[in-house]
């Protein structure tokens, strides 16, 4: 029997028939099992000196989680070569596999702690020995930037160890030990675990937020754009790779399930580029914890290509994205672009057309800003979008939309290939003010996920109080202003005049002198 380590059961036989074994519920005392561990192990890092913050946690976590999973990996793949009748040849030596330098186990099985290292013996083993032995696998797969070899070398070479107690780090090893990566059921919960806590970065110091799009909107632009099997997604600003994850969970639950298409869903799906050491390690992490065994992540900074150089074969159907905005980019950088700008935001936009095949679907989270803008790089900008792709939906997200942003944000839909003629605008209205106690959920997008739909199939979208079409015949050439001016707000009843009022006071005094007077008459 062979067995994919993926985010599915599936094992193929001998006579090559397909078994898939459905997701199991998580059972409680599993997940209330993980969720101690990972309040364990925080707490041991906020005891820590060399931990700060969220961000910290979260980040020294994925380094010893990642070689908790790439041991389970390698066990996998020796059992899965052991059934074949061949040998598996291990991608670590032997000094630095988890059940060797993190976990010693004794003939019983048990944590042999008179040879396990501990205190500052384990912290100069991690910073002297491992860290560096690791990072040589960039060096050594260069040729192969897909291998999960490369990502051992790619993480290893950017992260460093942070955890200055080898006391608290040897606890944290026992706690990651007990984890277990083999089963479906428990790949699944730790991914759920693993997004908690990529959200709560977001409450992390003013930058934490970068790392976390709320997970009902990314669900909603997903199925809006329905990226299909043989598709290519594609996230240039994959933060901890959100878009990603939550494709890949869309496609797999849609797509017909066979060896093809999962080693396509596998390997020639998803890809993503990172600017961020931490981020670029926390996405790679969440990837494979959602079941992509060796993600298509490039640690590198996207707004660095010359997107003049982009050619087809660097294209792609789908992309799925919420660029930083705000930002200020060197002289140097953009020069790599034709519409010149310092906000980032613009620049990834302009990379994303440019990035999209034709016939290609995009959304594009974006300041709101963008559509009102009279500088002449957001002017040509908007024209650049009009005329080479069809914006055919812009959301309009409520404030508190994303933790810790204080700025709107819409969201631009769009298919290159064809310039825009009519753009439909959906104004989202939660009917309560959105914020950490507060969030998003599903339920909001539901009914714009209804509306865009049936948009898709047609030359307009529904006109409703929340919605409304723009024609472009209808934009002042000079500014392409694409503003969010809702016509169909109902108007609001008239404010009367202070001797309407006054009056109607009188009157109201008058029948109560009225009542009074009956009162008086009844008692006496």
């Amino acid at each position: 029997m062979l067995s994919f380590t993926m985010g599915y059961n599936i094992s193929i036989y001998p006579t090559d028939n397909l078994k898939f074994v459905p997701l199991q519920k998580t059972d409680r005392s599993d997940k209330h099992m993980f969720e101690q561990t990972f309040r364990n192990i925080d707490d041991i890092l906020y005891k820590d000196s060399g931990a700060d913050s969220e961000l910290d946690y979260i980040g020294q976590t994925s380094w010893v989680l990642f070689l908790r999973y790439l041991d389970e990996l390698e066990k996998n793949k020796a059992d899965e070569a052991e059934l074949r009748g061949k040998e598996y040849t291990y991608i670590l030596d032997e000094e630095y596999r988890w059940e060797n330098w993190a976990m010693p186990k004794d003939e019983n099985g048990k944590p042999d702690h008179h040879i396990a290292l501990t205190g500052p013996d384990l912290v100069q083993f991690v910073d002297g020995k491992l860290f560096p032995y690791l990072a040589k696998f960039k060096e050594r797969a260069a040729d192969k930037p897909k291998t999960i070899e490369y990502k051992i070398g790619e993480i290893f070479s950017e992260l460093k160890n942070r955890i200055q107690s080898g006391y608290n780090l040897r606890e944290i090893l026992e706690y990651i030990d007990e984890l277990e990566f083999r089963t479906q059921k428990e790949k699944h919960e730790l991914s759920h675990l693993y997004e908690t806590k990529i959200k709560n970065m977001g409450n992390a110091g003013r930058n934490g937020g970068q790392y976390y799009t709320p997970r009902p909107l990314i669900r909603a632009m997903i199925k809006i754009t329905d990226p299909q099997i043989g598709e290519k997604v594609y996230d240039g600003a994959a933060g901890s790779c959100g878009f990603l994850c939550e494709a890949f969970e869309h496609m797999y639950d849609r797509m017909q399930k066979n060896t093809s298409n999962l080693k396509t869903l596998q390997e020639d799906t998803f890809y993503g580029k990172e600017k961020k050491n931490l981020a670029y390690v926390i996405g790679t992490m969440n990837m494979i914890l959602h079941g992509i065994e060796a993600p298509n992540l490039i640690h590198t900074n996207t707004l660095g290509e010359n997107i003049r150089d982009i050619q087809e074969k660097n294209r792609y159907h789908v992309i799925l994205a919420n660029p930083p905005f705000g930002g200020k980019e060197r002289k140097e950088v953009q020069q790599n672009f034709d519409i010149k700008t310092g906000e980032t935001a613009f620049l990834f936009l302009q990379h994303f057309i440019k990035s999209l095949k034709t016939g290609g679907r995009a959304a594009v989270v974006i300041k709101n800003t963008f559509l009102s803008n009279s500088d002449n790089a957001s002017v040509s900008l908007r024209k650049h979008l009009l005329e080479s792709c069809n914006l055919h939906t812009v959301l309009d997200m409520p404030q508190g939309t994303f933790l810790g942003a204080g700025v709107k944000t819409v969201v631009l839909f769009f298919q290159k290939g064809e310039p825009t003629k009519n753009t439909w605008y959906y104004q989202l209205d939660a009917g309560r003010s959105l914020g950490k106690t507060n969030p998003l959920n599903d339920a909001d997008m539901e009914e714009f996920i209804s509306l865009a739909a049936a948009r898709i199939s047609s030359n307009k979208g529904a006109e409703t109080e929340k919605s409304w079409n723009l024609s472009v015949s209808e934009l002042a050439e000079d500014s392409c202003d694409l503003s969010v001016k809702n016509p169909n707000t109902p108007e609001e009843a008239p404010l009367r005049s202070p001797k309407e009022i006054l009056k109607e006071m009188e009157a109201l005094d008058a029948e109560t002198a009225g009542i009074l007077k009956s009162l008086h008459t009844l008692i006496n």
